[in-house]
């Protein structure tokens, strides 16, 4: 593990950004063991890109209403965002999340505002262009979130971690998985609950893909994002290791294409 300075100067790189900061030795409350991927990979994903059965007769809703300036300076067009549902939050919503979701839907899904989503992938670059890529470790529980999330590390140079986070990996050096990386990145606080506690207790900071639905008290960087769609997570990750690439003077060489899994 590098040095304390090194840290440091990670979370100075976006001071202003950086959340609220964690309770001392507390992790989420969900467990991670809870988050079972349904078992109709097909309908799960319909649900979670989440267009709803009333509105198939309408079809996408290219035109949504999804941030309050729409002359915001994108990383990429609006519509690409709003084909990929990124800015499609569940029905519900937490306290932490309110400041990041623009509108609720009349079907009760709440809208997440795309230019804070956009502010936050560059945000997150931004501090993690300050770290050693081998000291980077993301990690996804979620079965959409694998791909991608394995993908980005590749772009980077940094560790993933997919599927079940084997309790340990961060705190219990007899263990064969063991590692100390300097900066966690999360595809979702609830299916990532492991990895985030382990996180806080070892002192490193936490950044977290977050929809409507999450607790980001644990969460030092939020991104703001639907964190359960393959399309979603599959355009965050891209933007993220691309963005991530250009700060550090390389040109990045991945296409969306790339990132989106076939399953």
């Amino acid at each position: 593990m590098t040095d304390d300075n090194a840290t440091q100067e990670g979370l100075d790189a976006a001071e202003e950004e950086i959340d609220e900061e964690p309770a001392e030795g507390a992790g989420p409350a969900a467990d991670p063991e809870e988050d079972v991927e349904p078992v109709d990979e097909q309908s799960a994903e319909a649900d979670a890109e989440a267009e709803p059965a009333a509105e198939e007769d309408t079809g996408p809703t290219l035109d949504d209403d999804v941030m309050s300036d729409e002359e915001a300076d994108l990383l990429i067009p609006v519509e690409d965002y709003l084909g990929a549902g990124v800015h499609i939050g569940t029905q519900q919503k937490t306290n932490d999340m309110e400041r990041f979701i623009h509108r609720v839907r009349t079907d009760g899904l709440y809208v997440l505002d795309v230019s804070k989503t956009d502010g936050r992938i560059r945000t997150a670059a931004d501090f993690l262009s300050n770290y050693d890529p081998e000291q980077i470790l993301v990690t996804s529980s979620r079965q959409y979130g694998r791909f991608p999330a394995e993908k980005f590390a590749e772009a980077v140079g940094a560790r993933a971690r997919t599927g079940r986070f084997i309790p340990g990996t961060l705190t219990n050096p007899k263990y064969d998985g063991y590692i100390e990386p300097d900066v966690v990145v999360v595809t979702d606080p609830i299916g990532d609950a492991q990895a985030v506690k382990e996180a806080i207790t070892v002192g490193i900071p936490v950044i977290a893909m977050c929809d409507s639905n999450n607790q980001v008290s644990n969460v030092d960087l939020v991104v703001p994002t639907n964190n359960k769609g393959r399309k979603a997570l599959s355009v965050v990750y891209w933007l993220l290791a691309n963005e991530v690439l250009d700060r550090r003077g390389a040109e990045p060489s991945y296409s969306l294409e790339d990132f989106e899994s076939g399953v």
